[in-house]
């Protein structure tokens, strides 16, 4: 989900790792979990603690590229992009719709997502 369930934030200059060990194949393979994270995310439900944490940081990871990620974090937010826009485009749809309601960060990405194998949904 766009930069989804690593990127969590705290003030300091680099997210916070204190949820790298959270196991995304777990969540991404449970629809239970991954509805919980998705509908924190779309507005649509409660946020766990580290759910509400991605949700804080996800304007900001967006913007800057994800330049405060661990590399743990860069290659969990890889496995997720890939997993919602192959399993979920829908999904995928509505976060962008909030998220990135304008397309600015969808330009910006379409290049990193092209040279990491991943197509957007409408990229050329």
């Amino acid at each position: 989900m766009l930069k989804v369930l690593v990127l969590l934030a705290n003030a300091a200059s680099t997210y916070t790792t204190k949820y790298d060990n959270i196991d995304l194949d777990e969540i991404l393979s449970n629809q239970r979990l991954y509805k919980k994270y998705y509908d924190c995310l779309a507005n649509k439900g409660k946020c766990t603690p580290d759910g509400k944490e991605l949700k804080e940081a996800l304007p900001d990871a967006l913007k800057t590229n994800c330049s405060k990620c661990s590399k743990k974090q860069q290659e969990g937010t890889d496995k997720v992009l890939r997993y919602v826009l192959k399993n979920k485009p829908n999904d995928y749809k509505v976060l962008e719709n909030i998220y990135d309601p304008s397309g600015n960060y969808r330009k910006r990405y379409e290049d990193e997502a092209s040279k990491r194998g991943i197509k957007l949904p409408g990229s050329h």
